[in-house]
């Protein structure tokens, strides 16, 4: 790679950092930029190099919610644990099912979400009512198990839809929800490297370096999110929702 690809990869990793800790979405900026800096190599090794850049972000994103703030496991690990297994699936399904069916399906929830959003001012401002233990339960294993199977198949946006699952169906305030998704983002980056890895579609060192930076924007996303609150990230949601649109309405309609 030419100096200015490896750079145009690290400023990258650092804005899809930034984005992904706050609202999700960090892929929306990281596997275009590797798609252009690396054309020689299959879509699998560009992948799980992001995969590899994007699990130091979540991670260190959820490790910094964590300790600020109370971090609502009850939904956040039983959904980690069904994506993890789901994503796992749906990284293997890439092989036997077309992406082409799914990327209108997504496209039309994205606007949907948005739409939702905008419409709801006051969604997730603040924490609603929440759900019995057991009702909360059920209903992470299946959002994970849904999110994580996207997430391993097709992935866009994927970190967006969790947050705003965690806010219609959990109560959860969008603060809170993005906590929550930097956890199971954390596992469905998991399960992705453990299939890519071993079958050798990963760039360690460059997946390596970009880490570091995504690291360095996660930090500074979280950062901002906990000392601006729900309304900064419902605000960062909303762009980077309507981000997503454009970028798959092209994809689609090119």
């Amino acid at each position: 790679m030419a100096g200015l690809d490896i750079l145009a990869l690290l400023f990258a990793a650092l804005f899809a950092g930034f984005v992904d800790a706050v609202a999700g979405g960090g892929g929306l900026i990281q596997v275009p930029a590797l798609l252009v800096a690396l054309p020689g190599e299959p879509p699998a090794t560009v992948f799980g190099t992001n995969k590899l850049a994007s699990i130091f972000g979540t991670g260190n994103a959820a490790r910094r919610y964590a300790k600020r703030i109370a971090l609502p496991w009850g939904v956040a690990l039983p959904a980690a644990m069904a994506a993890f297994v789901l994503s796992f699936v749906g990284a293997m399904a890439v092989a036997w099912m077309s992406k082409e069916v799914v990327r209108p399906l997504v496209l039309i929830l994205l606007v949907g979400v948005l739409a939702y959003t905008v419409i709801k001012r006051d969604l997730g401002r603040v924490q609603g009512v929440r759900l019995s233990a057991r009702v909360e339960r059920g209903r992470a294993l299946v959002v994970g198990a849904v999110l994580g199977f996207y997430d391993g198949f097709f992935g866009p946006g994927a970190g967006s839809f969790m947050i705003f699952a965690f806010v219609r169906w959990f109560g959860l305030d969008f603060l809170h929800a993005s906590s929550a998704a930097k956890v199971v983002n954390f596992a469905t980056n998991a399960a992705a490297l453990a299939y890519f890895a071993p079958s050798g579609h990963v760039l360690w060192l460059t997946g390596f370096a970009m880490a570091v930076f995504n690291v360095a924007g996660a930090l500074l996303g979280a950062r901002l999110a906990l000392s601006h609150g729900s309304g900064f990230v419902r605000g960062v949601f909303i762009v980077v929702a309507g981000l997503l649109i454009v970028r798959l309405g092209y994809d689609f309609f090119a």
